[in-house]
């Protein structure tokens, strides 16, 4: 959480004056500024200090290469297309794995002040009040976030044959364009279920768990339990979820596993 609020008070400093922002492409629709440079280093710095053992697998390039033991997994500012439009979607996700998987996180909502936040075992909270997953009674009465596969448009077409099939089933879409931050919703029931492709481990770590925690179950589209290592995933509390499967998995083709 310490690291997570480090991380968003940086964001929430150089939200405002957009006009200052230098913006790099690392690829197609991919963009990076010095926001998330900045915002990185001060996690980096911190894990450092505090866990000089653990090592620390982060977005824009501060990596620990030994492998074993504790693992910190950062995304200093998931929404940066949001962020460099002025648009107040945008989040700090700051996992930490042991050799069982992802241990603790939290995703930070620096405009709206909002820390979710879980540890295996221990439940979900956000600012330190239990949150829950919604049980609705079926895909009928759901709402469900999703976002576009920008950078994976080779499979655009499988996509978007799930995307038509929730539009026909479903109470809504909504794409905000922060995957941790439509987990960290579908965990505190604002969003009854999350599916998207393409995402990085740094995008859904400690979204991942949070949903887990909440009493909802994350797998790949077809089921599975690869989604850390494809970016491919679907999350929502228990009634759905297999709803959700049902239609992902006669779209959406198992992906490769991601870097």
């Amino acid at each position: 959480m310490e690291a997570a609020r480090r991380a968003g008070a940086v964001l929430r400093r150089r939200f405002r004056p957009r006009e200052r922002l230098r913006v790099e492409s690392k690829g197609m629709h991919d963009f990076v500024t010095e926001v998330d440079r900045e915002a990185e280093a001060s996690v980096v710095a911190f894990v450092r200090e505090r866990f000089p053992e653990h090592t620390i697998l982060a977005e824009e390039g501060s990596p620990s290469q030994q492998a074993g033991g504790m693992r910190w997994v950062v995304d200093p500012l998931d929404g940066t297309t949001n962020f460099i439009h002025g648009v107040p979607t945008f989040a700090a996700s700051v996992a930490v794995e042991d050799p069982s998987g992802v241990l603790a996180g939290a995703v930070y909502d620096p405009v709206h002040d909002e820390m979710f936040h879980c540890h295996r075992g221990g439940g979900a909270w956000l600012n330190g009040d239990a949150i829950a997953c919604t049980r609705p009674a079926s895909l009928h009465d759901a709402l469900i976030a999703t976002g576009f596969p920008f950078r994976e448009l080779s499979r655009l077409s499988g996509y978007l044959t799930a995307f038509e099939s929730f539009v026909r089933s479903t109470a809504g879409l909504r794409r905000a364009g922060s995957a941790s931050l439509d987990l960290a919703y579908t965990a505190c029931g604002r969003y009854d279920g999350f599916f998207e492709i393409g995402l990085s481990r740094w995008d859904i770590a400690a979204g991942t768990l949070l949903v887990q925690e909440a009493g909802g179950a994350v797998t790949d589209p077809c089921g599975g339990t690869d989604y850390l290592e494809t970016g491919d995933l679907v999350a929502a509390g228990p009634t759905l979820q297999a709803a959700m499967v049902a239609i992902t998995s006669g779209s959406l083709r198992p992906a490769a596993r991601r870097p």
